[in-house]
């Protein structure tokens, strides 16, 4: 009684098995009143975000301001200049993608900056660094000239995109350094409490 299933599906693949008219209008239909073809759009997530991070800013700028203190503050990184303004061409201008890319990498500098804890004892520290971020920013800023004056190659691109990866991987250098500076004054006054 053993049946070949190929030939059985061969038999069945011959057979008709006709639909009755305007089946595939009313399967449409249904489909689009229970899976409509609106896509959430995440500019309601983006709107968030922002708001999260006008608020946490606003929250570092008051703490600040309140305590008096007078330690330099690092700068925002900008990633369009006034040269980049009156050439035209920037990295954000030339794809959405590349625009996305730009926006995420200026974002997370930015958070890196605000979350540094400057102080007296690392202040030497934070210095040697900012002054390395502000030959990047200088770098940055010849290289967009560059994009503006031979035009959009990969070459430029790359170095604007590898330049932002080199921002913010010094940054999180730095602040593994203050977290290992910081961890060992903790242990620095737990040996001597103790």
């Amino acid at each position: 009684m053993a049946q070949d299933l190929r030939e059985l599906f061969k038999e069945e693949k011959a057979k008709s098995h006709p639909m009755k008219d305007g089946h595939e209008e009313r399967f449409s239909e249904l489909l689009d009143k229970e899976l409509p073809l609106k896509r959430k759009s995440t500019f309601y997530f983006i709107k968030i975000a922002a708001s999260v991070l006008v608020l946490f800013s606003l929250g570092i700028y008051t703490s600040i301001y309140y305590k008096g203190d007078t330690l330099p503050q690092p700068a925002i990184v900008e990633t369009e200049t006034e040269n980049t303004k009156d050439q035209g061409y920037s990295l954000g201008n030339l794809s959405p993608e590349l625009k996305k890319i730009e926006n995420y990498y200026v974002a997370n500098i930015n958070l890196e900056l605000s979350r540094l804890e400057v102080s007296n004892e690392n202040k030497a520290m934070v210095d040697d660094y900012m002054r390395r971020l502000s030959e990047l920013n200088e770098e940055y800023k010849r290289l967009n000239i560059e994009l503006n004056e031979i035009g959009p190659n990969d070459q430029t691109i790359n170095a604007l995109i590898k330049n932002l990866q080199l921002r913010l991987q010094l940054l999180q250098k730095l602040k593994e350094k203050l977290n290992q500076l910081k961890s060992s004054e903790n242990e620095q006054v737990t040996s001597n409490s103790v």
